[in-house]
């Protein structure tokens, strides 16, 4: 390679380092970011419970619109319930609360129990019995222990045919 196009080259990158730190440091803002004390917002309990009555009375207007029978089945409601979750979020983070906390899991919790409290798990879901348990954790072990022993064999073999 030409050394004068070497040396062009290395220009070329430390030039283009240059560029790209200098845009990332930001040096002229940075003094000023840390002369600035950070505002913190304190945690206003009243005003986060407001809140979220807010929150819950719309949730409520539309959990209205949802037929009673259609309450335990999430397709129904989603939407719903996102914007619910949602707007107890922006209202924590906005008030300066952590979400969830105490307070917002109580209130959801009465949500919960006032609107779902009807809904029942249709499908319980129950532990196999010991032998299925059993049986699905042994094969995939001595799958394993197979394929390893193979690998080991078939090694050690191809150094003795090479």
């Amino acid at each position: 390679m030409d050394p004068n196009l070497l040396t062009l080259f290395k220009l070329s990158l430390i030039f283009v380092n240059m560029l790209m730190t200098r845009g990332l440091s930001d040096a002229d803002g940075a003094d000023q970011l840390f002369t600035q004390r950070p505002r913190l917002l304190q945690c206003n309990q009243t005003l986060l419970l407001l809140e979220m009555e807010r929150c819950g009375e719309r949730f409520s207007s539309d959990m209205n619109h949802v037929h009673p029978d259609d309450r335990c089945n999430l397709t129904h409601f989603i939407r719903e319930y996102h914007v619910f979750s949602f707007c107890t979020e922006m209202n924590a983070e906005r008030i300066g609360c952590f979400w969830p906390n105490p307070a917002v899991e109580r209130f959801i919790i009465s949500i919960h129990k006032h609107f779902f409290s009807n809904c029942s798990l249709e499908h319980v879901f129950l532990d196999p019995p010991d032998h299925t348990l059993t049986l699905l954790i042994l094969v995939p072990v001595f799958l394993t222990l197979a394929m390893v022993l193979l690998v080991v064999w078939c090694s050690k073999r191809s150094d003795i045919l090479a």
